[in-house]
């Protein structure tokens, strides 16, 4: 299980760099204009139009595979053993006397077990 959440933290930090790069590549709205008027970028590897649809779906794509590795590793996260709790939790389970949440000292009284109980004035 280890192995294939490194798998697919690895897959995801790449599709998040590889979307960031796919989008500073892409052109903005305006940037089309300069092919209508004949400034060669029709001439380029995908043509006039080309480029930004072959882009705009790879960003699709990496986005797609982003979100999913994204949901897998929060499914993998929720899925580890619940046992580790609170660094609190480890401390006061860890010091040795300590029973309850807190250890007040009597000095020299004695506990009253029903003291809790003869308490009207508490809401429940």
């Amino acid at each position: 299980m280890d192995i294939l959440y490194v798998v697919v933290l690895i897959v995801n930090i790449v599709s998040a760099l590889g979307v960031i790069g796919l989008v500073l590549m892409q052109h903005g709205k305006g940037a089309d204009m300069g092919a209508a008027f004949g400034s060669g970028a029709s001439g380029s590897l995908f043509g006039a139009t080309g480029s930004a649809n072959f882009l705009s779906r790879s960003t699709a794509v990496l986005a797609t595979v982003f979100f999913v590795t994204a949901l897998l590793l929060a499914n993998f996260q929720s899925l580890q053993s619940k046992n580790a709790g609170s660094v609190m939790q480890s401390n006061v389970e860890s010091a040795p006397g300590v029973t309850g949440a807190a250890s007040v000292p009597t000095e020299g009284k004695t506990a009253d077990p029903e003291g809790a109980s003869k308490a009207k004035n508490v809401p429940r």
